[in-house]
């Protein structure tokens, strides 16, 4: 559905008339369009700010990544915009320090271009180890979540990367994806980058899953068919799963994207049996998961009926277990697979009349973290995306004012799009996020409500 408002903002009389009127103005946001690129950030500035100052492994990955890079922000020469900054305050533990990093990055920020990125990379620690570096690593966080809600008026977006000792080397492919257009509507984030989980041995920068054989449920519509459209772009032979009512344009999609379709009921055991059968036959595994399949039964807890509950338990979470159980029974998913679960900012927040639904998106967060730890041996990554407020036909039957105050309220002032949650869910599923696993990344615009 149209988003009337974005649509007059970007209008010049129509824009001053909604600033006078004291309404959201929001920019419309630079997407990222295909599939990923070999040189993501060519011909883009990225200033790069080292604190404290030292040497930068930093450097070189911009410029691997196609990008020019500055060293020190204040140093800017004048007239110069950046599309990007990028802010190393790896081993930033003095009050000192942090005073450095106050002065480049205001000296740096109104150089920074609508539609730009600013990304902040820091250690990570424990009271234990230090208690003020863990304290200021902590402070990042709110810096970032502060800065987003600063900067997101302008279609620009804040995050963070807290990297383990050792680990840097798992950077390329968080700081392409951060510091492209495919993280439009990520801001205020952080992750958490490791090496528990084992790298692979090629990390291809484009076409990052050639050969890889990928199931997506829920696949008909909305954040579903983008996902499966997303995944086959770079690659993928896509399984696209629904249930039987959407065979029409299940066929479509899958025809669409040299993919396969198959109906079932993902709460029934057809599912399992129905991926093992196509597993068999191609003699394959399943590289990459995507338990994108849901649904809602919106009742308050008082007047919900076993039914409206169940019914939520039964897709939301009991599905995601089962499938997965039967698929590690039959050893049909791969090493260095990539699992991805659809939470939702429903599941951190909470949400007036989503009891059922807010505790089956809650409990994927704790799944995710669970399943990673018996999994990461393999090479095997397990994640969650969690979307804000997306524009799809859901959303858009939703009355008027809950429509508008679900795009309005986040740092950029407007809905994502199916395609801003399969950018995300293709980042944590390429060989390159091996360094992510347990983890939640929202998908929301930098969203008011939750932590």
């Amino acid at each position: 559905m149209t988003d009337i408002l974005l649509a007059v903002a970007q209008q010049g009389l129509g824009g001053k008339l909604l600033r006078q009127l004291g309404l959201p103005t929001p920019v419309k946001l630079k997407r990222g369009d295909g599939a990923y690129a070999e040189k993501p950030l060519s011909n883009r500035t990225i200033g790069v700010i080292v604190v404290p100052e030292k040497s930068t492994q930093l450097t070189p990955v911009i410029q691997q990544l196609g990008g020019q890079s500055l060293i020190r922000g204040d140093q800017v020469r004048d007239g110069l915009l950046l599309d990007g900054i990028l802010l190393d305050a790896n081993g930033c533990d003095s009050v000192e320090a942090l005073r450095s990093l106050f002065e480049q990055l205001q000296a740096a920020l109104p150089r920074l271009r609508k539609h730009g990125r600013v990304l902040l990379i820091t250690g990570t620690s424990s009271a234990q180890e230090d208690a003020a570096l863990a304290a200021f690593n902590q402070g990042f966080v709110g810096l970032t979540k502060s800065l987003a809600k600063e900067v997101g008026k302008r279609g620009a977006t804040v995050n963070l990367l807290q990297v383990d000792p050792g680990c840097q080397h798992r950077l390329y492919s968080p700081v392409a994806y951060f510091l492209s257009h495919h993280s439009s509507y990520v801001t205020g984030q952080r992750l958490h980058i490791s090496c528990g989980v084992p790298a692979p041995a090629s990390l291809p920068a484009t076409a990052v899953l050639s050969g890889k054989a990928a199931v997506v449920t829920g696949a008909a519509g909305g954040i579903g068919a983008a996902t499966a459209r997303r995944l086959a772009s770079e690659g993928a032979h896509v399984i696209c799963l629904d249930t039987a009512g959407q065979a029409e344009k299940l066929h479509a999609l899958a025809a669409d994207i040299g993919g396969t379709a198959v109906l079932a009921d993902i709460t029934q055991p057809d599912a399992a049996i129905a991926l093992t059968d196509w597993c068999k036959s191609n003699k394959r595994k399943l590289d990459v998961i995507v338990h994108n399949a849901g649904i809602t039964r919106d009742k308050t807890l008082a007047r919900m009926s076993p039914k409206q509950w169940d019914a939520v338990l039964a897709v939301n979470l009991a599905a995601i277990l089962e499938l997965d159980a039967a698929l590690l029974d039959h050893d049909l998913i791969a090493p260095e697979a990539r699992l991805v679960c659809l939470s939702s900012i429903s599941g951190i927040a909470g949400n007036y009349g989503q009891t059922n639904y807010a505790f089956t998106k809650a409990a994927l967060i704790g799944y995710v973290k669970a399943q990673s730890v018996k999994l990461g041996a393999k090479g095997i990554t397990v994640n969650a995306v969690a979307p804000g407020f997306i524009e799809t036909d859901m959303t858009a039957s939703l009355p008027l004012l809950v429509r508008e105050a679900g795009r309005r309220f986040n740092a950029l002032s407007q809905g994502g799009r199916p395609r801003d949650v399969a950018d995300a869910i293709q980042f944590l599923v390429s060989p390159g996020a091996s360094g992510i696993s347990g983890q939640t990344l929202r998908v929301c615009g930098g969203s008011l409500l939750g932590a």
